[in-house]
């Protein structure tokens, strides 16, 4: 499904295998200063710049082999302080190298909602998938073993690493993701929640116009009688199922009539983009059939065997990777439009009724805009997600990093107005914040390590300073506001 960036709206899935994770490069990309940032998005709330870094690790591929994925890593420029994490799931990639990590170069253009939700106070984590990035083999889309698989070795690889380059995160996990996105996000959540995963918890989640329910509502779409303007999701589906499990063909023939076997051949080679191969696809099903129906390029005998039996390999296949049918526990978010062209809204209300009737307490469902199709639905998604994330959001002063302030003073401490804080390393930053890590100002020391912080305005409480000690450490040094 395409994919869209918060307010720059661009071209917006089985194995047993014992999986080690760990990083095998972490490469600096570059960084956007808040002023930047909030230029870009042209929006307020955000209180950070960020640095983003492309991530390479230790995973599988779609056959449990031992593989090297990529991915993006987005984290705030704000030393001293613990983050939270949260995880985004991208959409639809056009090509292979069309993912998060390639941000800065032609494809990678999704990658920038890393750098906002860095911007916004989040040590942001955006996976490639299995089969894209860096991984071998075909992308295996909306298949959920592999979306789990690659979502969770890089959180823990990235965890050693993070806490070796003073990046300190805290407990909290965030997890969302837009149409093929919403779906592994989804899946990532369901995974944490379940009994295999004991070491997450989930604070909040928010799943945006994504293809939940496969075997029914996503089914319906391939088998039915009415115009697709997306049919190339339908090979691409076909080919992921096929990537991950072996044995949905032996030979693209059985599924696939011949006039439509080259065009498919070459996007499953590389030599096509999806957009194109869906041009392509949706021209000749309305100059060889008169209407994009998307189960008019299926051969009949697959096709009839699709409708006809419940327990053909296709349908199976499509069940296994339902992932609508279960409870959340943490506080979930389903954001989508009515008036979505690509996947049909039915998968968002199916997930609520279905997670309602198993006891879900804390899941709200809302249709942002019923006049909205799935790329104008993008923005409202995630200004709502973004809004929900920062209510409960966590951030906070880090103490594995910080000593108590030998060298530093205020003078004078209790503060009325203005007081002087000495001891800083000459031009070094100075952040403070409230006693619940928010920040509140940030300055640099001048020549002698001094700097005047005025505090007239701010409420009475205590506050901490933090920065650089003359001896080049990181402290903090307490002050009481009167």
């Amino acid at each position: 499904m395409r994919k869209y960036l918060l307010l720059l709206t661009i071209a917006v899935l089985h194995f047993t295998a014992i999986r080690s994770q760990n990083v095998v490069s972490v490469t600096y990309g570059g960084e956007k200063t808040k002023q930047e940032l909030t230029t870009i998005f042209g929006l307020p709330l955000i209180k950070y710049g960020a640095r983003y870094y492309v991530v390479k690790y230790t995973s599988t591929d779609a056959k449990g082999q031992p593989d090297t994925l990529s991915g993006l890593l987005a984290v705030p420029i704000a030393p001293g302080f613990s983050f939270a994490r949260l995880i985004y799931q991208h959409g639809t990639a056009d090509c292979k190298t069309c993912v998060p990590s390639s941000y800065g170069k032609e494809g990678g253009a999704e990658g920038q909602v890393g750098l906002l939700l860095g911007g916004l106070g989040f040590i942001s984590i955006l996976p490639d998938y299995v089969g894209m990035g860096s991984g071998r083999g075909f992308q295996t889309y909306v298949h959920a073993k592999t979306l789990e698989s690659a979502t969770m070795d890089m959180v823990r690889a990235l965890e050693p690493w993070l806490k070796n380059n003073n990046l300190p995160y805290n407990e909290q996990i965030f997890i969302t993701g837009y149409s093929q996105g919403g779906y592994a996000s989804m899946v990532f959540h369901k995974y944490l929640e379940s009994a295999s995963n004991t070491d997450y918890q989930v604070t909040a989640a928010a799943h945006l116009s994504g293809p939940y329910n496969l075997s029914g509502v996503m089914r319906d779409v391939i088998i039915g009688n009415t115009a697709y303007e997306y049919p190339a999701y339908i090979p691409n589906t076909i080919l992921g199922f096929q990537e991950a499990y072996g044995d949905l063909f032996t030979s693209m023939n059985e599924v696939f009539k011949p006039e439509y076997i080259d065009d498919i051949t070459k996007y499953y080679n590389g030599g096509l983009s999806i957009t194109g191969l869906n041009d392509r696809l949706y021209q000749k099903l309305i100059a060889l059939t008169g209407s994009a129906v998307g189960k008019r390029m299926l051969q009949d005998d697959f096709l009839e065997k699709f409708i006809q039996d419940p327990e053909n390999r296709a349908n199976v296949i499509l069940r296994e990777n339902d992932v609508y049918d279960w409870a959340p526990k943490a506080p979930t978010r389903i954001f989508y439009c009515k008036g979505d062209d690509q996947v049909p809204y039915l998968n968002s209300t199916t997930a609520h009724a279905a997670m309602q009737a198993r006891g879900a307490t804390m899941l709200v469902t809302t249709d942002l805009n019923s006049g909205a199709d799935h790329g104008q639905c993008y923005v409202p998604a995630m200004t709502s997600t973004i809004f929900f994330f920062l209510s409960l959001q966590k951030i906070s002063v880090s103490t594995s990093e910080t000593t108590t302030a030998a060298l530093l003073n205020l003078s004078p401490n209790p503060v009325a107005e203005a007081t002087l804080a000495s001891g800083f390393l000459p031009f070094s930053e100075v952040w403070i914040s409230d006693l619940h890590g928010r920040l509140v100002e940030r300055g640099t020391a001048g020549e002698f390590g001094q700097l005047v912080i005025y505090a007239q305005y701010w409420q009475p409480g205590i506050y901490l300073v933090y920065g650089k000690d003359s001896a080049g450490k990181s402290a903090t040094i307490k002050m009481i506001k009167l």
